[in-house]
């Protein structure tokens, strides 16, 4: 059964394990700190629509997004720059951290020499709220 239209905040923590180099320091936290904004920029104030969910059939035209829901029944139409389509099968807390670790890590893997080891990504909604995704180097 689809539940009303609602909207959410959620917060964001990322946590790094890295191997701290001669000078003290494991890297400049300034460059994730920008690729970890410039990520939720993608999710801010949009509607997030899941792609792969088995309850939802997605049609776009040029200016409309339209979700389908309970076997074709209700139309809900979005202008298409309201709406933000992510690969996932449902908006949950856990589908939005491993979608943002997805994200984060095409960075990581471009910049190698940072010796990252771990990172966990928990997304809130509230606080106590989370789901988390978790990768190693290992």
């Amino acid at each position: 059964e689809r539940e009303n239209l609602h909207g959410h905040s959620f917060s964001v923590y990322v946590m790094f394990e890295a191997e701290i180099m001669e000078n003290g320091i494991t890297f400049n936290y300034g460059i994730y700190k920008k690729i970890i904004l410039d990520i939720c920029q993608l999710l801010d104030e949009v509607v997030l629509l899941p792609l792969k969910s088995p309850y939802l059939r997605i049609e776009e035209s040029d200016k409309y997004v339209h979700a389908f829901f309970n076997g074709e029944k209700e139309k809900i139409p979005f202008l298409k720059r309201d709406v933000k389509l992510l690969p996932v099968r449902n908006i949950t807390l856990e589908e939005l951290s491993h979608w943002f670790l997805q994200q984060l890590l095409v960075h990581v893997k471009e910049n190698q020499e940072h010796f990252i080891h771990t990172i966990e990504v928990k997304i809130f909604s509230a606080p106590g709220q989370s789901g988390s995704s978790f990768w190693s180097q290992e």
